[in-house]
Formats: structure tokens, C-alpha cells, sequence
């Protein structure tokens, strides 16, 4: 069973006296454990098929099955519910609470799952260590570097253990260097089973990808084939 099934999906604007087709009667199925790169340039529809995919957004028209659930019509609530439940976000400024420490932005998302303050702490602290960042748990935001920020953030997106992390420009805000770090823990995280959903405008980035989706003017234009799911042995 593909983790995520969009079936003829649209979304459509109005603007003024123009219909806008944001996404246009896309269709597309991924499976557990791709490593999927959406690129294309501005307009072409890769973040309104990331906020559709990320139930932030809900299609004008079409259906989408995540993990076995259709949301297509769920509500507001619904939709926030499944989007804990379901979907770790990784975002291009990092979005963390700036007083909070490491620790405890990770541990934010665990709020909603009724779990106790020391099982919320050892579940941060596993995927702290996990992105290397165990001995930075104390710090503020504003402690650590771009690429520290973010590995917070990348471990607040996998401490609810999701069916797909979803990245939206991770590696916008930061230099080159600290970009192939990223890329490369995205890459560990793959070979962990991962699922992974990355929007980008950089070729460079796109590569990482096992499987490559351009889009343009709401349309697939070119989908570089799935590839077999990696080892993780």
C-alpha cells in the first residue's frame, strides 16, 4: 500500500476574473521509504502540492489518501489531527519557539499525545542523539548555528515517529557546507526506512533524491522513477 495516493488532485484560485490552476489534476503515488524531491520554479505548484500533501491545504477538487486515510474532506481538526499523527515538518527558517531550549521544542509536538513529562524528555532526548545534538539539549536558538537550528528542527519533525517527513526548502538559509551535513543526515535518516518528501528550486539538492518530480504549471512534467528502497542493512 503506497503511504501516500493523490487522485486526480486540483487546486484552483480566483483571482479577479481569473482561475487560477495551482495544481491541475495531478495524480501520484508514493511508496514507504521513497526519498521523493519535488523541484520547479516559483509558481510551478510544488508548495500548494506540499501544503495539500502536509494537510495544511485541502484540494479544490480530487482525492488523497494518506496512510491508509482518505483526507480529502476531513475538517480543520481533522486535518491537525492526522498532521501530528502522520507528518514530521521541516521547515527553511527552522520555525522553533526562541525560548525555548533544544530539548523542549522537540519536545512540543509529544504534547498532544497525552504522554507523561519524562516520557516526552527521553523520546527528545532519543532523537537529539540522533541528529547529533545530545550535548546541546540546553540551548537556546539563538546558541546555535544555522545547520544546529535545523538539525533541532529535524529532530522535532521525528520525535513523533511520522509515516513521512516533509522538508520545505531545508537547506535555503544555509551555506554550502552546512548544506552537504544536511543533505547528508537526510540521506541516514533514508537508509533508516524514512519516508521523505523534500521541496526544492536547487538541482545540487534535488540529486539526493531517489526519485525526482518536476513540476510546472501545476502538472508533473517529468518523474524520475522510483527506485528500488535502499538497504538498510
Amino acid at each position: 500500500m503506497p503511504v501516500i495516493e493523490l487522485s486526480s488532485i486540483s487546486k484552483h484560485y480566483e483571482m479577479g476574473q481569473q482561475l487560477i490552476k495551482a495544481v491541475d489534476s495531478l495524480d501520484l503515488s508514493l511508496d514507504y521509504n521513497e526519498y521523493v524531491v519535488f523541484i520547479g520554479s516559483s509558481g510551478s505548484g510544488k508548495s500548494t502540492l506540499m501544503n495539500i500533501i502536509g494537510c495544511l491545504d485541502t484540494p479544490t477538487s480530487g482525492r488523497y489518501v494518506l496512510n491508509g486515510h482518505d483526507v480529502s474532506g476531513l475538517d480543520d481538526n481533522e486535518l491537525a489531527d492526522i498532521r501530528n499523527q502522520e507528518i514530521g515538518f521541516i521547515f527553511q527558517n527552522f520555525n522553533l519557539l526562541p525560548r525555548a531550549s533544544a530539548l523542549k521544542n522537540v519536545m512540543q509536538p509529544l504534547i498532544y499525545r497525552g504522554l507523561s513529562l519524562a516520557e516526552r524528555k527521553s523520546e527528545a532526548e532519543r532523537v537529539l542523539e540522533r541528529v547529533g545534538l545530545a550535548d546541546r539539549a540546553d540551548h537556546l536558538p539563538n546558541q546555535l548555528s544555522g545547520g544546529q537550528r535545523q538539525r533541532v528542527a529535524i529532530a522535532r519533525a521525528l520525535v513523533t515517529r511520522p509515516s513521512i517527513l516533509l522538508a520545505d526548502e531545508p537547506t535555503g538559509n544555509l551555506d554550502s557546507q552546512t548544506t552537504t551535513e544536511i543533505l547528508a543526515l537526510f540521506d541516514e535518516l533514508h537508509s533508516d526506512g524514512q519516508t521523505i518528501v523534500l521541496v526544492t528550486h536547487e538541482p545540487d539538492v534535488a540529486k539526493h533524491g531517489g526519485r525526482v518530480i518536476r513540476l510546472k504549471d501545476g502538472k508533473i512534467v517529468e518523474d524520475y522513477g522510483q527506485q528500488p528502497a535502499r538497504s538498510t542493512h
